[in-house]
């Protein structure tokens, strides 16, 4: 079991964090198997690569620590040390690890050796939080310049438990998964992501060929920094359960479905979640067959389709209050401010 010495409050992600230990043993009975939670996990450095701590390990080396987290709604409280261990130890299974991956595989590999102690020490921190949004968020913060995994696939690694736990009602599938069959309605997990990264970063332009992705990769991981996410009352999984209502209209669905606009969608709702939950799914593919016409207006020659098509999106659903009830004209006049600069 993982002993608890001390929990504390992180004011920044608003959630409980632990400090403990357990043995060489609970972590490859316990820790280990959580590194397949995940759908997309980092790429492993070769056995060569961390042959010296494997040797370390053997002559009986303290390792830094490992980071668990933990998503609980119920669990961000106050906790003393004695219930935050009550809570890990009972609920290890649900587990993630956001930090100390390739220190947990070489630890597995090491204990392949007959002089492998299963008694030493591991020390780990754990992280309690409310939202997986904030867990990514601590996760860009701990990883931030370890070149072998980029900002952008730590998101897609957490993306896949927050869908995991989402409870959305509607099918998203990996290119992978589309390559022999063709499932009618489903989203594509690429869209998903880029609709993540979008909503932590509250920018919807984070593509562009121009930049080099060493330097991308510096940009969104500064945006993500700069956000209000950890401010944030709107969870990514409460915006694809809508995401999810609405698709049960086709018009919507088909609409949704289009990347720019799920990305403008997910940003939006941040601002308008609740206006968006009194609006039935019928009624909104009329709002956005007027956002159509609207668009429609705008010379494709003149912008980036694309571009415009996320910030007008955006634009729209973060107000939809003002423009569910708006007639074309008065649509077409708005974007018309909005994209004047363009």
């Amino acid at each position: 079991m993982i002993e608890v010495f001390s929990t504390d409050r992180d004011n920044v992600i608003n959630s409980i964090v632990a400090i403990g230990k357990a043995n060489y043993s609970f972590a490859l009975d316990e820790l280990y198997p959580l590194l397949n939670r995940f759908g997309e996990q980092r790429k492993l450095q070769s056995k060569g690569f961390y042959s010296r701590l494997k040797s370390d390990i053997l002559s009986g080396c303290i390792m830094p620590p490992i980071t668990l987290a933990f998503v609980s709604q119920d669990s961000t409280k106050d906790l003393s040390t004695s219930q935050a261990q009550k809570f890990i130890n009972e609920n290890i299974k649900e587990g993630y690890i956001l930090d100390g991956m390739q220190r947990l595989n070489t630890l597995h590999d090491a204990s392949e050796d007959l002089s492998f102690d299963v008694n030493r020490p591991i020390h780990i921190n754990v992280i309690i939080a409310k939202k997986y949004d904030l867990l990514l968020y601590r996760m860009i913060t701990l990883n931030n310049g370890q070149k072998p995994m980029t900002a952008r696939h730590q998101i897609e690694m957490l993306t896949g438990g927050a869908i995991d736990i989402s409870g959305v009602n509607f099918p998203i599938l990996t290119e992978k998964e589309t390559e022999n069959i063709k499932v009618s309605g489903a989203f594509k997990k690429s869209d998903i992501i880029e609709a993540y990264t979008a909503y932590l970063t509250n920018n919807v332009n984070n593509q562009n060929k121009k930049i080099i992705e060493s330097k991308l990769n510096d940009i969104l991981v500064g945006r993500v920094m700069e956000s209000s996410l950890t401010d944030e009352d709107v969870s990514f999984s409460a915006i694809l359960e809508e995401v999810g209502r609405l698709s049960t209209q086709a018009e919507v669905r088909t609409w949704l479905r289009l990347g720019n606009n799920l990305i403008g969608f997910t940003v939006g709702a941040k601002q308008s979640l609740a206006a968006l939950r009194n609006i039935e799914p019928d009624d909104f593919a009329q709002v956005i067959a007027k956002f159509d016409q609207a668009f429609d207006a705008i010379n494709p020659s003149k912008v980036n389709v694309g571009k415009i098509r996320r910030e007008l999106s955006y634009f729209f659903v973060s107000s939809i209050d003002t423009y569910a009830e708006a007639s074309v004209g008065e649509i077409e006049a708005a974007f018309f401010e909005q994209t004047i600069s363009e």
